[in-house]
């Protein structure tokens, strides 16, 4: 079953800048669970399309391409943060 999501990437915590936040991803929902390998003890699957990842421009495009596909998909929105602006000054009133 290809069931897949299609998302905006979220800002890095990390860092200020909003770059990469325009595009939409799509990718696939994992079918199966990641195991522990015996010898090495790395995560992972037997499950290839959990490596696909996608970029399109416009949620448009991304929701052609699955139906395009036959992808089922689920589109999760980010919620829209409020920009705060502050002075300098407002941290002595």
């Amino acid at each position: 079953m290809n069931v897949a999501r299609i998302y905006k990437p979220v800002k890095n915590v990390m860092q200020s800048g909003v770059a990469n936040q325009a595009c939409w991803i799509l990718e696939y929902i994992p079918q199966e669970a990641k195991l522990p390998d015996p010898i090495m003890g790395w995560a992972g699957s037997s499950d290839t399309k959990s490596q696909i990842k996608l970029k399109f421009d416009t949620l448009e495009e991304a929701e052609n391409y699955a139906s395009r596909k036959g992808i089922e998909f689920q589109v999760l929105k980010n919620k829209v943060s409020k920009k705060h602006f502050k002075t300098y000054a407002d941290n002595f009133k």
